[in-house]
């Protein structure tokens, strides 16, 4: 009985022990200070930085042009004749007055002569008619017929000079011919099949096409001087070449709502040829006060288009920005910048706002930054 009696005693006490060890570790978890841990800081991220500036930059517009002949002569004869020369080669520069074909004009210098022989008789009947009619030997009438045909002859003279200058083909203007579809040889017929074209190729002109809500700034431009236009051709080394707007068509295309215009170019080492498509830049006019920032600023959102500003105490402001245009590497600001604002130029894709920066040197990039 005494061992039974010892035996619960035990248990009782341990297993009050056991709930005054639990009530003790509940008090504690309650009422005891909560513990802190201090989590490490977040780096500093790296980033390039540049302060927003003013400058003059140009309103330009960027399109597709294709490169046209100010004339376009088709060369025909004026007669029915045979060729006897071709003077010129197939793509050879020719200039205005240069011989190009000859034709066989041995009748017409025929006919030329038979004429010229027949004023020089009805000159000298003139002049022996002269002095007689005075004295009556000779009647007005024979006086004023011989003075007819004299001047009738003189006309025919000076027909068949035209004609036979017909039988010589000449270049009507400066250019390049292109293919000579007629050799000599061949017999041609007056204003049949073309003999050759010439196409002007300087000076020359460049069309292009703009949206028909440019033609008022188009219009402005040219009211205040020459409006520059640069063209750029694919696969040529020679940097853009200069010109300007010629002139514009005098009605809009309905279907398109665009309006054509040409510019010229002297093209003195033609570089520019017919047919060829250049890419076209017009400088409309120089704002000489724009706010800018580098293009590597401008980030696009899904809505909007923002920089990070870089804020004196070394962290990053999500800045919505709006972007007038990007001309050379340089975007134009309409809204959203101050002058001498400091925007992150690389390393931004890594920033959020409130992060704290790490401003390096723009030589000393880190690559792992954007």
């Amino acid at each position: 009985m005494r061992d039974k009696s010892t035996t619960g005693k035990r248990l009782r006490w341990i297993a009050g022990a056991a709930v005054l060890m639990i009530a003790a570790v509940i008090a504690y978890e309650i009422f005891a200070p909560a513990r802190t841990t201090n989590a490490p800081a977040r780096a500093a991220v790296p980033v390039t930085v540049v302060a927003v500036a003013r400058q003059a930059m140009p309103a330009r517009l960027e399109t597709i042009g294709t490169v046209q002949p100010i004339a376009n002569v088709v060369i025909k004869s004026r007669l029915d004749g045979y060729v006897t020369d071709v003077l010129i080669q197939d793509g050879q520069y020719v200039k205005a007055g240069q011989m190009m074909f000859k034709l066989d004009d041995r009748a017409a210098k025929a006919q030329l002569d038979q004429a010229r022989a027949q004023l020089e008789n009805a000159r000298q009947d003139v002049g022996r008619y002269k002095p007689l009619v005075s004295k009556e030997f000779v009647s007005r009438q024979l006086f004023d017929t011989t003075v007819a045909n004299e001047k009738a002859l003189a006309a025919s003279v000076e027909n068949f000079q035209a004609q036979l200058s017909y039988y010589t083909i000449t270049a009507p203007i400066d250019g390049r011919v292109g293919t000579i579809a007629i050799k000599a040889g061949n017999s041609i017929k007056a204003n049949d099949i073309p003999l050759a074209t010439i196409n002007q190729v300087a000076p020359i002109y460049v069309g292009f096409t703009l949206p028909q809500s440019e033609l008022p700034g188009i219009r402005e431009a040219m009211r205040t001087g020459p409006v520059p236009v640069m063209a750029v051709i694919a696969g040529d080394n020679g940097g853009p070449i200069k010109g300007q707007i010629a002139f514009f068509d005098n009605t809009i295309d309905v279907n398109s709502g665009t309006i054509g215009v040409k510019a010229i170019f002297p093209n003195e080492d033609q570089r520019l040829w017919p047919g060829q498509f250049v890419n076209v830049s017009v400088t409309e006019r120089v704002d000489p006060d724009a706010l800018t920032v580098p293009q590597s600023a401008v980030l696009i959102g899904q809505n909007t288009s923002y920089v990070y500003i870089i804020k004196p105490d070394n962290t990053a402001e999500m800045r919505p920005v709006k972007v007038a245009r990007t001309v050379d590497g340089k975007s134009v600001i309409a809204d959203g910048l101050a002058e001498g604002e400091q925007v992150a130029t690389d390393g931004q894709l890594r920033l959020t706002n409130g992060s704290r920066v790490d401003i390096r040197p723009a030589a000393a990039k880190d690559n792992s930054a954007s």
